[in-house]
């Protein structure tokens, strides 16, 4: 018996000594592949890659911009007789580039392997040449066609009728900014004036590029659709601003209404709190006051230039039930949780909206990059998730996060803004 013990350890000790050091080596290798898959080569890989992925994303950004402006301008000028293949090319370029952006905002999570980012930041970039490539054939077929059935004299006079319609469609922009600025704080209507001087002299530059290509067409050695797609584009612009202007005047009144409502629902969700507080324990129930009384004596200070500044105010009231949210932390029941939101949401989402309103008027004068461009549309699609979302909790989280993503892109559109610009 001793010499079959003998005999097995005789085997098994050396064959654990092979398996240990196997299974030894096997776990330095996977530790050294981690590393390897971490190292500072590997993240500085992705991010050369990301940066790829990110121009990618602006030219393909820029250039179904330039596709709607040339569908635009097809549509004014030749009615339905253009081929379609700019149409079809623009579905596509928006369909890859609305999903790309989409992943171009993972590419930054924080636990994201570098060796993951760079293989999906070239796919990105792949992704996003292809439909480039699609734009620029179809671009291609679609000028074939205007050289081979369309007159240069035909277009300018077709181009003017259009900036004839966009005049008409204006009204008076003087207008709206004098009853802003009739009633309400310089910083409440100076986004609506700059949009009414900035459409004004897109119209005036539309009017002398249709001069300039008027001219052209008389001369057949020159060429006019340069000129007219840039009247096209100062046009698109002068509508823009005539958004914007609108979409300020909108918020300024509106929040000028909902003032009154915010402070009432604002003091109410304190009055609620203050009863929730008693249940709490002595340490917890005293940060808890303190809250309470800092939120209070900013809501009476906010009160003494409400009527003059609306919209900074109900921004403000939206950051406060922000604040008293936090205090309240895991204190409220849903039932009170949902009575908040539902309280919540009307100001919160008016902030959402001026915010977003500002991020797309800076991002609408400047070029700037991939990152910029991502949140703004992250912050549209928050917004919209919180509009349509039924859930008061969940839409007022919605609309949190559409503010915040607002906020970010104008801040990177001031920070990031491209060369040329």
């Amino acid at each position: 018996m001793p010499d079959d013990r003998a005999a097995i350890l005789d085997w098994v000790v050396p064959a654990a000594i092979v398996f240990g050091i196997a299974a030894l080596l096997a776990l330095a290798g996977l530790w050294a592949l981690r590393r390897a898959r971490r190292s500072p080569k590997a993240r500085a890989a992705a991010t050369t890659a990301r940066e790829n992925a990110g121009a990618s994303l602006v030219r393909l950004d820029d250039a179904v911009a330039e596709l709607d402006l040339e569908i635009g301008l097809s549509g004014a000028l030749y009615g339905g007789g253009a081929p379609t293949s700019l149409r079809r090319a623009r579905l596509t370029a928006q369909r890859v580039r609305d999903a790309s952006f989409g992943e171009y905002r993972t590419l930054d999570e924080t636990d994201a392997v570098p060796d993951d980012v760079r293989r999906n930041a070239q796919r990105i970039t792949k992704r996003s040449e292809d439909a480039l490539a699609l734009i620029a054939k179809a671009r291609a077929e679609h000028d074939a066609w205007v050289r081979e059935n369309v007159s240069a004299a035909t277009q300018v006079a077709a181009a003017r009728e259009r900036l004839a319609r966009v005049r008409a469609s204006m009204g008076d922009s003087d207008a709206l900014v004098a009853e802003l600025s009739s009633r309400f704080a310089h910083e409440e209507w100076d986004a609506a004036a700059r949009a009414a001087r900035s459409a004004a002299n897109e119209l005036d530059e539309a009017d002398r590029l249709l001069s300039r290509a008027e001219a052209h067409a008389k001369d057949p050695s020159r060429s006019a659709l340069g000129d007219l797609a840039d009247a096209e584009r100062s046009l698109r612009q002068a509508e823009g601003d005539a958004r914007t202007l609108e979409e300020a005047h909108r918020l300024v009144t509106q929040a000028a209404l909902a003032v009154p409502a915010e402070f009432e629902a604002a003091r109410a969700a304190v009055r609620s709190a203050l009863t929730t507080r008693v249940q709490l324990d002595a340490d917890a129930a005293t940060r808890l006051g303190t809250e309470l009384r800092e939120i209070d004596r900013a809501l009476t200070n906010l009160e003494a230039d409400a009527a003059a500044r609306p919209t900074r105010t109900v921004d403000a009231i939206a950051r406060l039930r922000d604040r008293l949210d936090f205090a309240l932390g895991d204190a409220l029941t849903a039932q009170q949780r949902l009575r908040g939101a539902r309280t919540a949401l009307p100001g919160t989402l008016a902030a959402a909206r001026g915010a977003l309103a500002r991020a797309e008027t800076a991002l609408a004068h400047a070029r700037v990059g991939a990152d910029a461009r991502a949140r703004l549309l992250s912050a549209q699609e928050e917004l919209a998730r919180a509009r349509q979302e039924g859930d008061p909790v969940a839409a007022l989280d919605a609309a949190r996060r559409a503010r915040r993503d607002a906020e970010d892109a104008e801040a990177l559109a001031h920070h990031d803004r491209m060369p040329g610009t």
